[in-house]
């Protein structure tokens, strides 16, 4: 039997984490993250640019002309990429949601921008198209089908408003009560 002076000191508790406070840890550490990978795009973005004009330059006083300008194609449809890489992290920012169709553009734009090089330089075998063909269709169904899902849920959600719209308007039937009174 323990006295009172002979109580063992109680252990340190551990803070106790809510779900809440979960969620918002994550989503600062997301924010986070995609803000360095936004940093890194624009950083991407704008050495792409300055090198697009150093091979513009080259384009110019280079005699191999054909060979050069695939390359600058290649560089524009880089871009092409990032930009719609970073359009979807600053969507991310403003909606706290990634946007299937920026992303699907992105892989659009690089599927096309391979075959273009790989056609041009005529490297590529039959067995290559079908399969970037295959690739194409099934990027294209997915923007397709993320528009279509995009504006549903869009539709739901002007549905949901005008209903608690409608609920919280005073009813247009005249009070009893006043009735009474007046």
């Amino acid at each position: 039997m323990l006295l009172r002076d002979q109580r063992q000191p109680a252990a340190k508790q551990m803070p106790k984490f809510t779900w809440p406070d979960v969620l918002k840890l994550f989503e600062h550490l997301i924010s986070g993250v995609f803000g360095v990978m936004l940093l890194f795009i624009a950083l991407g973005l704008m050495v792409g640019v300055m090198h697009l004009f150093v091979s513009l330059h080259e384009l110019v006083l280079n005699d191999d002309i054909a060979s050069h300008y695939v390359r600058v194609i290649s560089e524009v449809l880089a871009l092409f990429i990032l930009v719609e890489l970073s359009r979807s992290l600053v969507n991310y920012f403003s909606e706290h949601r990634l946007r299937m169709t920026f992303i699907v553009d992105a892989g659009i734009v690089f599927v096309l921008r391979e075959i273009m090089i790989k056609l041009f330089e005529h490297d590529i075998s039959p067995g290559e198209i079908y399969a970037l063909s295959v690739l194409l269709l099934v990027l294209g169904c997915l923007r397709i089908g993320s528009i279509l899902v995009f504006q549903r849920e869009k539709a739901i959600l002007e549905h949901a408003m005008k209903r608690t719209r409608r609920s919280q308007k005073p009813s247009s039937a005249k009070n009893p009560i006043r009735l009474i009174s007046s």
